[in-house]
C-alpha cells in the first residue's frame, strides 16, 4: 500500500489538489508527504509510516480521507481498499485448466474472436476467429499460453495489433489489480520478474504503478488476408459460475467489416 501511496502523491500536483504554496523549484515530484497529511487530516508522521509501509491499521474513515486527498479515480480507490484489507480471505486460483465445455460451446457459435482467460492470462479456451486473429494458442505450450507474456513477447502478436502501445498499457494496469490481490501467490512474482528480465517496455509500465479495472476496450487489429486494420470493442464478462476469476472476453467490431467482400 505504502508503494502505490507514493506513486499517486508523485502524480498529483498541488494545483490540481487545490492547495497554495510558494512559486518555486520543489525538488519532490507531485505532492509532500506533509501536504498529503494536511489534506487528509493526519499527521504528517502517520501518513510517513503508511508509505513506509509500517504495520499500522487505518480506519475506512482514514483511508477514504487519504484517497479524497490524492485524488483517486473510483478503480484506484477500489485497489487501494483491497491493499489496505491485506488479511481478506482470498480463494487460490486453480491451476490451469480446461473451460467449462459449455461456455466453450458458447464461444464456438460467437463468429468474433473470443476468449475465455483467469487473473493469471493464462488462455483457457479460444474460438476459431480469435485463433486467426491472435495466434495458434493450440500449438503453444500450456504454461506458455498466457495472453499477458504474448503480448510483449510474441513479435507476431504485436505486429497483429495496430495501437500495441495503448492496448500493452491498459494490460499491464489490469494485471496489476490482479497481482496486487494476489501478492501471496508466488506464481504473479516469478511472472513480473521474466516480464521485467524479457521486455523494458513492461518494466517501463510496471513501474507507473498504474491500476485499471476491465471495461470495454478498443483494438486494432490486422487479420490475415484483410485489405486493411479492424477496430473492435472487447466485452469482458465474469464466468457466471463458481470461478469469478474466470473471464469470458468477446471483440466485436465497430464498424461493419469492411473486408467482408474480399
Amino acid at each position: 500500500m505504502g508503494v502505490f501511496l507514493k506513486s499517486r502523491r508523485e502524480r498529483l500536483s498541488p494545483e490540481d489538489a487545490g492547495l497554495e504554496f510558494a512559486h518555486g523549484q520543489r525538488k519532490t515530484p507531485g505532492l509532500r508527504r506533509e501536504e498529503v497529511a494536511v489534506l487528509a487530516g493526519v499527521s504528517v508522521t502517520y501518513y510517513t509510516w503508511l508509505e513506509q509501509g509500517r504495520d499500522l491499521t487505518p480506519s475506512k474513515d482514514v483511508i477514504d480521507s487519504i484517497a479524497q486527498a490524492l485524488r483517486l479515480t473510483s478503480a484506484e480507490k477500489s485497489h487501494l481498499y483491497q491493499l489496505w484489507n491485506p488479511h481478506a480471505a482470498e480463494t487460490p486460483l486453480a491451476a490451469p485448466a480446461a473451460a467449462d465445455p459449455q461456455m466453450q460451446r458458447i464461444i464456438d457459435q460467437l463468429p468474433y474472436p473470443s476468449h475465455i482467460t483467469n487473473e493469471r492470462c493464462e488462455v483457457l479456451a479460444w474460438n476459431k476467429a480469435a485463433q486467426e486473429a491472435f495466434a495458434d494458442f493450440a500449438s503453444i505450450p500450456v504454461q506458455e499460453r498466457n495472453f499477458l507474456r504474448m503480448l510483449f513477447e510474441d513479435t507476431d502478436m504485436r505486429h497483429r495489433i495496430v495501437n500495441i502501445e495503448e492496448f500493452a498499457s491498459y494490460s499491464v494496469a489490469v494485471f496489476r489489480t490482479y497481482y496486487d490481490k494476489h501478492r501471496d501467490d508466488p506464481w504473479f512474482e516469478a511472472t513480473v520478474e521474466r516480464l521485467i528480465r524479457n521486455s523494458a517496455e513492461f518494466e517501463r509500465l510496471w513501474s507507473q504503478y498504474d491500476i485499471q479495472l476491465k471495461k470495454v476496450k478498443r483494438i486494432i487489429l490486422r487479420l490475415p488476408g484483410a485489405h486493411q486494420p479492424v477496430p473492435y470493442d472487447i466485452h469482458s464478462l465474469v464466468n457466471p459460475t463458481d470461478r469469478p476469476d474466470i473471464h469470458i472476453c468477446i471483440y466485436t467490431p465497430t464498424i461493419e467489416d469492411p473486408n467482408a467482400d474480399r
